[in-house]
């Protein structure tokens, strides 16, 4: 066992290519010190699978929401079935994912139809928000500063970090943490890995994004959270420091968002 306490801020384990081995993954996350994971939900119909997970293993909190790239799966519905789920299980410790995806989509208006009211439920709930966001920042952060000057913008992450440091500082402006993938480990990543090495010690997470995206030297195959570990030794490289503050930084960051301590 390891004796370094991980948490994969994100990650998704109810899709097919989990499903014969979930325990065999749990087993390796915990060896590698993930003491804590947040599943995140892309669409209402996941509920009760994340529900079911969630209090298998210990290890599993969970979001409740509708991705941008299902927006049109948004019903007026939509929102009080979230709050229902939201209030009914307390190892739900979010909203989301929700956000803006304007890569290949043209459906711009009926992504924000879909987000905000997903926006309002987290602030009416205190819960923190899960936010998606590729090729829309200025758009998320046009919105999340009408929300703030109206005083019921809640707070949140950033997921997956794709953006530059000029829109991580306006995110960061916002209250926002950022959320650092393992994208910060691949090569080329040269914006990220400049927001990865100026982000604020109190402001960052880290997470997997599994069954996406997986770190150097994983890169190609499925991904799953005991890879998180990866992410925290590129960060702990990137920041010039070591693993053990990264995994403590990132760890209370995820804490003080998430609040799982409350939910126990």
């Amino acid at each position: 066992m390891s004796d370094i306490e991980l948490i994969d801020s994100h990650c998704h384990l109810i899709f097919e290519n989990f499903e014969k081995d979930l325990e065999d993954v749990v087993l390796r996350l915990r060896s590698k010190g993930v003491k804590k994971l947040v599943h995140a939900c892309c669409e209402l119909t996941e509920i009760p699978k994340l529900k079911k997970i969630a209090h298998e293993f210990n290890e599993i909190y969970y979001s409740v929401g509708l991705h941008p790239l299902e927006a049109k799966k948004w019903e007026l519905s939509s929102k009080s079935l979230l709050k229902i789920s939201a209030q009914e299980d307390r190892r739900v410790v979010a909203i989301g994912e929700l956000g803006l995806d304007f890569f290949k989509n043209e459906n711009k208006n009926q992504q924000i139809d879909a987000l905000i009211p997903q926006m309002d439920l987290a602030y009416e709930l205190d819960l923190p928000v899960i936010i998606h966001c590729r090729d829309a920042a200025n758009q998320m952060i046009e919105i999340c500063n009408k929300l703030t000057k109206e005083g019921r913008c809640p707070k949140g992450v950033l997921h997956c970090w794709t953006g530059t440091p000029k829109e991580m500082m306006q995110f960061l402006d916002l209250g926002f943490y950022i959320s650092f993938s393992g994208i910060v480990t691949f090569p080329k990543a040269h914006e990220i890995h400049d927001c990865a090495k100026i982000v604020p010690n109190d402001k960052y997470l880290i997470e997997t994004d599994a069954p996406f995206l997986a770190p150097v030297p994983h890169r190609g195959k499925r991904n799953e959270p005991a890879f998180v570990e990866n992410v925290a030794n590129f960060m702990a490289n990137l920041r010039s420091t070591d693993l053990m503050t990264i995994a403590k930084e990132s760890s209370k960051n995820a804490e003080d968002l998430f609040k799982f301590d409350l939910l126990s």
